[in-house]
This record gives C-alpha cells, structure tokens and sequence, in this order.
C-alpha cells in the first residue's frame, strides 16, 4: 500500500520545467555581452572580407509598356468574321491582353535572346575566363566545356536578365545585371529595340500576306457586299502597314530607357556585414541560452 504512495515532486524538475522569464534572460545574456560582442565583429569581419572576393554587378533598369491594337484588331474581326472564318484565316484572333503576353514572352524568349548574343558576339563576354582574348579563340576543345547559344541563353536568364510586370499599370520592368555598367544599359535598350524591330518586322509580313490574300479573293468575288468588306479589309491593312513601318516602338513603348548605372547593386559590404554580425550574435546568444 505504501508502494502506492505518489511521491512529491523532485525540486530539480520543478527548476528545469518552469519558464525562463525575461529578466532572467537578460540577466544571462549581459554576464556574456563581451562575447556576443566578440562573435558579432567576427561575422561581420568574415562577411566584409567575402563581400570584397564576390564580383560586383550594376543593375540597368529599364520600364517599358506593351502596346495593344486591340481596337484595330477587333474591327477587323469583326468584319473578316463575317465572311466564314476569314478573321482566322488573316491571323485577327488574339485580343489586346493575348497581345500584351506575347510581346513579353518574345522579349525573353530563347530565339530572340540567343539572336542578340549571337549579333553581338557576347559568348566571349558571357565566359571571359574560358576565352583566350589574345589567340582570339576558346581555351579549352572540350566540347562538353565549350561555350554555346544554348548555354549563354541558360546563363542569361538565370543570372543577367530579370523581368517584373506590375499588375496594376501593366508597366514591365526589365533589370540587365553585368559588372560593366556600361554594357548593362546598352543591353538593356537593345534587347527592347530588337524586340520592336522582331515583332514590327513580323507585323509588317504579316499585312503583306493578308494583303495579297485579300486581293486574290476580291479578283474572284462576284458579290457586290463581299467586294466590298474585302477592299475595307485590304485598306485597313495598308494602314496597319504604313503605321507599323513609321513606329518604331511598333509593341513595347520605352517609358524609362535604361541609363548607365553608377552605384553597383551587389555585393553591398555594409549590409552584408550588419546581417552577418546580427546573425552571428543571435546565434551565438541562442547556444548561450541553451547551454544555460
């Protein structure tokens, strides 16, 4: 029966079981300061010497808008629509949001981006150490090792180019990071401008074909409505024609071009070093109040 006597509970449990209050915390943590203070110059120390060993990049900003001919577009439509599938045949379809995500995706696509490497020979930029600047050709023949369009497009959009659209105004924010500041801006503005030329080019074909499309069945058309919707086609696209060819911001409108950068973007030493000295310090008091 005594063996069923509960004993009372043992005053060192009760010690570790209770909370820590705050003041008891604090209490802790001053007896340690110079060491939490020593730890906290150390990992400032180590992350200012490691920001100083990372290579330093600028970023290029660019803010640009699509620009939709929605309104064309669907006139257009609806009058090719009437005709038994015209609009389709003639490529009036996409609306102005369609439109909109297709000028970006062609500004980051591969074909374009690998296009503008390629006109402006960046592969030896894109992986200087590999390029022999003197011998002008490719240090290594390993071809698993050997720089391609292919790679540098990976390379681009991983590490260079950085794309953000607001939803709210629809302006896209295009941001080149290189570390020559110079080449940052340049690249910036000229991936926008050969998007323009791309699209525009391709705009201008486009009108060209339904052009000619639009007079071979006017040549065989006998009714008068039919001639007529057809030759309103064939006008409206003489003005898409001649509007494409004299815009040169024919789908994206430069709001902010890209200016050359003087501040670089990263590594910035001083921020680094005051996260690392907070990290360190929390950290280190955390171990301390562990321990304890």
């Amino acid at each position: 029966m005594n063996d069923l006597v509960m004993q009372p509970p043992s005053p060192i449990a009760n010690a570790n079981d209770r909370e820590i209050t705050i003041a008891e915390l604090s209490a802790i943590l001053w007896l340690s300061k110079w060491r939490l203070l020593a730890v906290g110059v150390i990992g400032a120390a180590i992350a200012f010497g490691v920001s100083l060993l990372l290579p330093v990049k600028y970023d290029a900003v660019i803010v640009i808008a699509p620009v939709s001919s929605q309104s064309s577009s669907s006139k257009l439509s609806d009058v090719a629509s009437s005709f038994g599938g015209l609009g389709g045949l003639l490529g009036f379809a996409s609306s102005g949001n369609e439109q909109k995500a297709e000028y970006i995706a062609t500004l980051q696509s591969e074909a374009l981006t690998e296009s503008f490497i390629k006109d402006r020979n960046l592969l030896p930029v894109l992986y200087p150490k590999l390029w022999d600047s003197q011998a002008n050709r490719w240090k290594t023949t390993d071809p698993n090792k050997l720089p391609t369009l292919w790679k540098a497009n990976r390379l681009f959009a991983k590490s260079v180019r950085g794309i953000t659209e607001n939803a709210k105004t629809g302006l896209v924010t295009m941001t080149i990071s290189w570390k020559d500041p110079a080449q940052a801006a340049s690249w910036a503005n000229g991936l926008v401008k050969l998007t323009n030329d791309y699209l525009r080019d391709k705009a201008i074909a486009r009108s060209e074909r339904n052009i000619q499309y639009l007079s071979s069945q006017a040549a065989k058309a006998n009714e008068v409505e039919l001639r007529t919707a057809l030759f309103e086609l064939m006008q409206n696209e003489l003005k898409t024609e001649m509007v494409s060819r004299g815009n040169d911001e024919y789908a994206l409108k430069v709001i902010d071009p890209a200016a050359i950068p003087e501040k670089q973007a990263s590594p910035q030493p001083v921020l680094l070093s005051l996260s690392a000295a907070l990290a360190a310090f929390a950290l280190y008091a955390l171990v301390i109040v562990v321990r304890r």
